[in-house]
């Protein structure tokens, strides 16, 4: 179980990489394709300025780019996150193998005559970065991302016989993936329809069983974040036809999150698609609102003498979640001390997705559900497309039931939630000793095999099971520490980025 713990936490941060792009194409493309839309300068005259719309076009288009090639960026970013050392060498191969497994299949169709001529959607076809090919979507990219990692760890130190030197370790790498992407695009030629068919089959259970399905969606959702493993989840819904496939514009789109963006774009939209209710704007129930009552209980159950630390912490927690959707400063802080809590967030979670859907809100994201996204992608589109004037009075009342739930159980139980220790909080350290004190919990830079982040999480794959010192770990400011077998998570929040290059930098002087 720990082993399988590792292996799906490095899997899941893999996705890291692609899915932070997004944020950065959704702004443009928000902002620049709402702000463009013929409706939108119809209804505000005063964007009806040449050199604007001029802005609003390029940035509509910069943004679109990103998300008509997931795929390949998906491919680069899974390589590149899966690889133990040499990165580079990871990503560059992938990309040769992304562009050979669609020739391939390319080539395939030809050799069958069955190149679509007309509509490529209806075949099951499309463009991919000039070739067409078989629609295989992010998947494909996941696909050939993971194989190329697994060639990479394995022959990236290859020798070859003197006379071949040239062609050894790293070099050797796009040439056994470029191979091995020829045999990939053919069995994917073969079997993707099948797979494809099972897609759409699973999709159609998720469909038929309406709300509940929804309800389970998101309360499974939340139930896996602590342990890291929610982006396994949620991505195939988001991103392949797990989550429905539409047709926009001509176009086969595949994924909630793929459909809403392209439909973002198009001006004869009149309603977003609605598996965005389901997979999506449930989020913006809890982050903006839910989670914001539970900090004010946790802030007025405080003993008298903690609560100016308390307010602090819970208002610092509380306005990351409702502006960035990033709740994992906010969970940390009763997930541990009281996992019930916990439970009951997760629950009325899956209960948000459901009102979203029962209330048919379409409101898109571009990774977390938070004021940011709820103004580009619901208020700027308008409440006839998104109906996002709902989220207002569904999240007060969450606000409500988030704030009494939390505060009569913690009273009730005497939960330990922060300002109600029995004990002192333990004596932080400095930042400038920061990432000595993590390496010394994690066993000492022996001990430290692979260090990544995620969003708010720093990562690490130990060389042994041992179990790390938490106390050690909690003192560097930690929200939580989580270790299943050779797998840690220590969650810091969004400033984990610096926490990790600070742990890296050190690992490496002492290494020199």
């Amino acid at each position: 179980m720990s082993k399988l713990f590792e292996r799906a936490q490095q899997f899941g941060k893999s996705f890291m990489l692609p899915i932070a792009i997004l944020p950065a194409a959704g702004l443009l493309l928000g902002i620049g394709g709402a702000l463009s839309n013929p409706n939108t300068i119809k209804a505000y005259p005063m964007l009806d300025i040449a050199l604007l719309q001029n802005i609003f076009v390029l940035m509509s288009s910069a943004g679109n780019i990103v998300f008509q090639n997931l795929p390949v960026i998906f491919a680069i970013g899974v390589a590149i996150g899966l690889a133990k050392s040499d990165k580079g060498t990871a990503g560059l191969a992938a990309m040769l193998g992304f562009l050979i497994m669609n020739a391939s299949m390319n080539g395939l169709l030809t050799i069958t005559e069955t190149l679509a001529k007309g509509n490529l959607a209806e075949e099951g076809q499309s463009m991919v970065l000039g070739i067409q090919t078989v629609e295989t979507g992010v998947f494909g990219g996941i696909i050939t991302g993971v194989m190329t990692a697994l060639l990479h760890n394995k022959y990236h130190k290859i020798a070859l016989p003197s006379y071949l030197g040239f062609f050894g370790g790293s070099r050797f790498v796009p040439i056994i993936t470029a191979i091995a992407s020829i045999i990939l695009g053919v069995i994917m030629f073969f079997i993707w329809p099948t797979i494809q068919g099972w897609i759409f089959g699973v999709g159609g259970i998720v469909d038929k069983t309406g709300v509940i399905g929804t309800f389970f969606f998101g309360f499974i959702l939340r139930l896996l974040g602590p342990f890291g493993l929610h982006h396994i989840f949620y991505l195939p819904f988001w991103q392949t036809a797990l989550g429905g496939s539409l047709e926009v514009k001509g176009h086969l789109v595949q994924g909630t999150q793929n459909i809403f963006f392209a439909q973002l774009g198009d001006p004869d939209v009149t309603k977003y698609y609605s598996g965005v209710s389901r997979y999506m704007s449930g989020r913006f129930i809890t982050m903006m609102f839910g989670l914001c009552g539970a900090a004010l209980a946790i802030y007025h159950t405080a003993k008298p003498k903690h609560k100016k630390v308390v307010g602090g912490l819970m208002l610092s927690a509380a306005l990351t979640s409702f502006l960035t959707g990033i709740t994992e400063p906010l969970e940390f802080s009763f997930l541990f001390v009281a996992p019930v809590l916990y439970v009951i967030h997760a629950f009325l979670d899956g209960l948000a997705f459901m009102m979203a859907d029962i209330f048919n809100i379409t409101i898109g994201q571009t990774f977390s559900g938070g004021f940011i996204d709820f103004l580009l992608f619901g208020v700027l589109q308008g409440n006839a497309k998104t109906n996002f004037l709902w989220v207002i009075p569904i999240g007060i009342v969450w606000f409500m039931i988030y704030y009494a739930i939390f505060r009569f159980l913690i009273s009730k139980f005497n939960f330990k939630t922060p300002g109600r220790e029995d004990e002192a909080a333990i004596e932080t350290v400095q930042a400038t000793d920061r990432a000595k004190t993590i390496i010394k919990g994690l066993g000492g830079k022996e001990n430290i095999d692979i260090v990544d982040c995620c969003a708010t999480r720093l990562r690490v794959t130990l060389k042994t099971d041992d179990p790390v010192d938490k106390q050690i770990l909690n003192s560097t400011e930690a929200k939580g520490v989580i270790q299943k077998g050779n797998g840690v998570q220590i969650v810091y929040g969004p400033h984990v980025t610096t926490i990790k290059n600070e742990v890296e930098a050190l690992l490496e002087s002492n290494q020199s």
